[in-house]
C-alpha cells in the first residue's frame, strides 16, 4: 500500500541516529517514489540548506507534495536517501524526525482553546506546565495572537486560525517546518498579507522552510530558492528572479508569470526562429535547436510595448483594454487570429481603445527561445504557424 515501509524499512522508534551534522540542512539522495506503475517521484536529488525558504512549485501531479510527505515520513521511498539535520531519516517515524508540519487544513481542535491547541504538542511530549505557558505565550507572540488565547477556533477568522496552525507547528522547534499550501484556502487580499508575514516569520527565526505550491505569486514572493517542478523531477532550480528572467524551459516559462509563446521553425543562422508574425531574434533558454527544427520563442507581456501609427514591430488591433490598477493590460489580435498581450505601466501606457490599430514591439534581448516540445499544452496565449499556403 501507498505509504507502508518495506519490512526491511520499518521505523524503530528505539533506534540510535548519528549526531546531528548541520541544523535544519535537508538532502534528498536519489529518492524515487511509486504508486503501482505510477511514477511520483522520479530520481530526486535536492539540498535545501539550513535557514533557507524553499518552494517546490509546479501543477499537480508533479511531485512536489509526495516530495514534502516524505521528508516528513509520511510517505517512504522506494528508492534513494533523505538526510535532515546530517541524519538518515528512513528509519525514523514522524515524530522521531526534527520536523513539522502545516497542511491546507489547519486541523485545530475546535473544543481547545488558542492556547490549548498551541499547547498540545508540549503536553504530548509531557513538557512541564510552566514552561508550556511561558512557551505558549512566545508562540503566540510570534503571531501576534496573544490576546486571543482564550478563544475557541471557530471565533477566528481564516487568516487568525492559519497564523495559530503555524504557531502550533512552531512551539516544538523543529528544524524544519513544512508547509504544504498552508494559504490556498485564504482569499486573495488575505493571502498576500500572509505571504509577507510568513516570510517575515521565517527570517525572524531563521528555521528552514519547504513549502509546496502550485500558485507562481507565491513562491516568488517568498522564497529564497524556488525548485520548479515537472514529472517527478526538478525543471530548474535556481533564485525567484533568476528563474523569472532565464527560465531554462519553454515549460518553466510558462509556469512562472505570463508569455507570448510564438511558434514556428529556427532560422540558418540559428538566432531567431522564423513565425506566423515574421522572425523573432532572443536567446536561447536551455539547449539549442538545430536549423529548420520547430522551436518557440516567448516575450513576457509586459516586455511589450504598442505604438500608434506606421513603423516597424508586429501590427495588431486592439481587442480589449483591462485596467489593473498599477498597470494597463492591452489585447492585441495579430496574424489573423491571434491574440498578443502588453502589459505597461499605467502612468506611461498609451491611450489606446478597442479597434485601434497599433504596433507591437519589444527588444530582441527579452526574447527567449526553447525546444517546442518543452511547451506545456495548457500555456495560454500561443500563436502558431500559419497553416500552408497562408493565413
Amino acid at each position: 500500500m501507498p505509504g507502508t515501509l518495506p519490512a526491511s524499512t520499518t521505523p524503530d522508534p528505539t533506534a540510535t541516529v548519528e549526531t546531528p551534522a548541520v541544523t535544519g540542512a535537508v538532502h534528498i539522495d536519489g529518492v524515487t517514489k511509486r504508486y503501482g506503475s505510477a511514477v511520483a517521484v522520479d530520481d530526486l536529488t535536492l539540498d535545501v540548506q539550513p535557514g533557507e525558504f524553499l518552494s517546490l512549485l509546479g501543477p499537480s501531479g508533479c511531485g512536489k507534495t509526495t516530495t514534502l510527505r516524505m521528508i516528513a515520513g509520511f510517505e517512504y521511498p522506494d528508492a534513494g536517501d533523505i538526510r535532515i539535520s546530517g541524519r538518515s531519516v528512513l528509519n525514523l517515524p514522524p515524530y522521531r524526525r526534527e520536523v513539522n508540519t502545516v497542511f491546507q487544513a489547519y486541523a485545530l481542535f475546535p473544543h481547545l482553546t488558542v492556547a490549548e491547541n498551541v499547547a498540545y504538542g508540549l503536553q504530548q511530549r509531557r513538557v512541564p506546565k510552566a514552561e508550556q505557558r511561558e512557551r505558549v505565550s512566545e508562540a503566540l507572540d510570534m503571531v501576534q495572537l496573544r490576546s486571543f488565547a482564550d478563544r475557541k477556533p471557530t471565533q477566528l477568522s481564516g487568516g487568525q486560525q492559519q497564523r495559530i496552525a503555524l504557531s502550533r507547528a512552531l512551539i516544538n522547534r523543529p528544524s524544519v517546518l513544512l508547509l504544504d499550501e498552508p494559504l490556498a484556502a485564504l482569499d486573495r487580499q488575505l493571502r498576500e498579507e500572509m505571504q509577507l508575514e510568513l516570510k517575515l516569520l521565517q527570517a525572524r527565526l531563521g528555521t528552514t522552510f519547504v513549502f509546496v505550491t502550485h500558485d507562481q505569486a507565491e513562491a516568488l514572493s517568498m522564497s529564497d530558492r524556488i525548485a520548479v517542478m515537472r514529472a517527478g523531477r526538478i525543471e530548474q532550480l535556481d533564485a525567484p528572479a533568476a528563474i523569472y528572467a532565464e527560465p531554462a524551459s519553454a515549460y518553466v516559462a510558462s509556469f512562472i508569470g505570463q508569455q507570448n509563446f510564438v511558434h514556428g521553425t529556427v532560422r540558418a543562422d540559428g538566432a531567431a526562429v522564423d513565425t506566423a508574425i515574421g522572425a523573432i531574434a532572443g536567446r536561447w533558454g536551455g539547449e539549442r535547436v538545430a536549423a529548420g527544427q520547430p522551436a518557440v520563442a516567448a516575450i513576457r507581456p509586459e516586455y511589450v510595448r504598442l505604438e500608434h501609427g506606421e513603423g516597424a514591430g508586429v501590427p495588431g488591433r486592439v481587442l480589449g483594454v483591462s485596467h489593473l490598477g498599477e498597470t494597463l493590460q492591452v489585447a492585441v489580435r495579430v496574424a489573423g487570429d491571434a491574440t498578443f498581450l502588453s502589459r505597461m505601466p499605467a502612468p506611461t501606457a498609451p491611450s489606446v481603445e478597442v479597434d485601434d490599430e497599433v504596433r507591437c514591439l519589444w527588444d530582441p534581448a527579452d526574447a527567449r527561445l526553447f525546444a517546442a516540445d518543452g511547451i506545456p499544452t495548457t500555456a495560454t496565449h500561443v500563436i502558431a504557424l500559419p497553416k500552408e499556403g497562408g493565413r
